[in-house]
């Protein structure tokens, strides 16, 4: 599965760590930068992987900032993007359950690499229930295109 990867400098070295476990994983990684530690301004990244994933180019993107908090807000403003920070596996979980998540931001600054590891796997392997579950994400898309 093909899965697009960015990060800011305070995610960069996780981002070189989980861009390894998801080839390990057998993903195709798409590594979007930045490509050194320099300071970068994190919307860039997240706009650019949520553009990927909101057009199908993939159906999953990792983002990788200081908490994820900002990348979450950041790919959040695409339409059709339900980016979520997790740093744990259940929430890793219950978001692709409940919530059909297709961007997971990871906190670099507070997660290690094994990890992110683990929360990554449970991410990509969750399939969305659907159900009563689509009911509320169709309610999310209507409020995206009443924003348009």
């Amino acid at each position: 599965m093909r899965v697009y990867l960015g990060s800011d400098h305070a995610g960069f070295e996780l981002k070189e760590q989980v861009a390894d476990v998801l080839r390990d994983l057998g993903h195709d990684v798409v590594d979007i930068g930045p490509y050194t530690d320099e300071s970068v301004d994190y919307p860039d990244y997240a706009e650019r992987v949520a553009r990927a994933v909101a057009s199908g180019e993939a159906p999953f993107g990792v983002l990788i900032c200081g908490t994820g908090i900002g990348m979450a807000i950041a790919a959040n403003k695409v339409p059709g993007i339900r980016a979520v920070q997790a740093s744990d596996p259940e929430m890793a979980k219950m978001a692709r359950m409940h919530n059909n998540a297709n961007i997971l931001t990871l906190p670099g600054r507070y997660i290690d690499k094994e990890r992110a590891a683990e929360v990554l796997s449970v991410f990509l392997s969750t399939p969305f229930e659907g159900g009563r579950h689509q009911r509320r994400i169709d309610k999310i898309g209507q409020i995206e295109q009443s924003a348009e």
